[in-house]
């Protein structure tokens, strides 16, 4: 959750959805006792005890609240969270050994949350879950024979939290979810699939990628079982939005605040990230990228393009953190040329917002993408996103109006995009025409929010007729 740590698009939309959700519902979330999580909450109150649970130690759980009052419930076991790293694994980037455990007994405590036994003064109508970190307490809720609707929502089908057999063990599921219509997914526990097998209904962050995900392209072994939820109108595809804060007219950490039309107060931007980044002075475009440093993202198809870009009048600079062979590759990058490829290697929002801002185009080659953010933050800040035609970026870029989408993840076909763009930029009114469009788009949660609400009142209503 965005507000205590931060995570990728997850914890955006763990901060976001629950607040846009409150119109319509008493929603509460439930996180890990994170060390960050506890040093930022001033008082939790402990309103119930989680017993032990095969080798899942017992826990406490405490409530407590954002400062706009959203209701936050908080898993405490030290040794299970209370770690340095983050949340998945240590200082170095290894997985915690026993996130089986960790996570297993997040979800189980979960489930006893939502079914009333932990908060005597709380339950819940239904149960929302989101990837494989808390697929399993839709799992624990059938297994205890608690009769509550949930939901599970798969914001990347790719991270499945897979793990030896005996796993199965170790978390107290019974011997008998593993199998094909379990939990058993080529000879592993699938903590992802026990909630697809399990939960009442299924989402994803866009519905491109929930068509994408039936298919063995991008089904990733899933395909089967996602195909007979589809058919059974059991899964459904809810666009993810972006906060408020996403204003270029308002935003505190801009170099210079700017609206549609003040590309002074745009190229300003532009001006500070060269200097911070160690560019040279120019009057080419610049291109962001904004990412995870992962394969998924196309990071090397940048590096294929850089040449081109650069021979071309243009410069790049980059921020994220991922795989290690991919944040070399991009230091290699910028040793070879500093005065057009600028690299810091970690995340920093600050500097994030500086880069949509002050960037002319924003590079998303994603190979797959279930919904994808960057762009949206992009054309709030007049930064023309360049996509691949996949998942959310397919629905959320209107091609050479607001972005330009290419067809394939290939360098080619990316490289026809980033000339596309090198043409938008030479043609001074299309340029602006299109920041102007981009920077237009409402990427509100209130639709989303209200797609949900409208969700969870469908999947509940079977129990209330019951």
């Amino acid at each position: 959750m965005d507000d205590f740590v931060r995570v990728g698009g997850l914890a955006a939309v763990s901060a976001a959805l629950p607040r846009a959700l409150r119109r319509w519902s008493d929603v509460r979330v439930m996180l890990p006792g994170y060390r960050d999580i506890l040093e930022q909450l001033t008082h939790i109150e402990i309103v119930g005890e989680c017993g032990s649970l095969a080798e899942m130690p017992a826990c406490s759980l405490g409530r407590a609240a954002t400062k706009d009052g959203l209701p936050v419930y908080v898993l405490l076991c030290s040794q299970l969270y209370d770690r340095p790293g983050n949340p998945y694994g240590d200082e170095s980037g290894r997985d915690w050994p026993d996130n089986d455990i960790r996570f297993g007994r997040f979800a189980s405590a979960a489930a006893e949350l939502a079914a009333g036994t932990v908060d005597k003064n709380w339950a819940a109508d239904l149960i929302h879950a989101n990837d494989w970190q808390a697929a399993l307490a839709p799992a624990y809720l059938a297994w205890r024979g608690t009769k509550l609707p949930s939901i599970l929502t798969i914001h990347n089908l790719a991270y499945q939290g897979l793990f030896p057999p005996d796993a199965l063990r170790r978390i107290g599921a019974p011997e008998s979810s593993f199998h094909i219509d379990g939990l058993e997914f080529y000879d592993h526990v699938s903590f992802l699939k026990g909630g697809l097998v399990y939960a009442s209904h299924l989402t994803t962050v866009s519905a491109t990628y929930a068509r994408e995900i039936t298919t063995r392209e991008l089904g990733c072994g899933l395909e089967g079982l996602l195909q007979r939820r589809s058919n059974a109108a059991q899964l459904t595809g809810i666009l993810n939005g972006i906060d408020e804060s996403w204003d270029p007219s308002a935003c505190a950490h801009l170099a210079q605040t700017f609206a549609p039309g003040d590309w002074t107060g745009k190229q300003a931007n532009a001006d500070y990230v060269r200097k911070q980044f160690g560019l040279a002075l120019s009057r080419g475009p610049l291109f962001g990228l904004v990412a995870r440093l992962v394969h998924q993202k196309g990071v090397d198809l940048v590096l294929s393009a850089a040449d081109e870009i650069i021979e071309a009048g243009g410069q790049i600079v980059v921020t994220g953190s991922g795989e290690q062979q991919i944040e070399q590759a991009l230091v290699a990058a910028h040793r070879r040329r500093p005065d057009a490829i600028g690299v810091t290697i970690g995340f920093n929002d600050a500097q994030a917002r500086r880069i949509f801002a002050g960037s002319d185009f924003t590079l998303m080659p994603s190979r797959f993408e279930p919904c994808g953010l960057s762009q949206m933050y992009a054309q709030r800040f007049g930064s023309l996103p360049i996509g691949h035609q996949t998942g959310g970026l397919a629905e959320t870029i209107q091609d050479g109006e607001t972005g330009f989408l290419f067809s394939q993840p290939s360098a080619e076909s990316f490289l026809g995009g980033v000339r596309r763009a090198f043409e938008a930029f030479g043609a001074k009114d299309k340029l602006d025409a299109m920041r102007r469009s981009a920077m237009a788009r409402s990427f509100s949660w209130d639709l989303s929010a209200a797609c949900y609400s409208a969700l969870y009142r469908k999947t509940i209503a079977p129990s209330i007729i019951a």
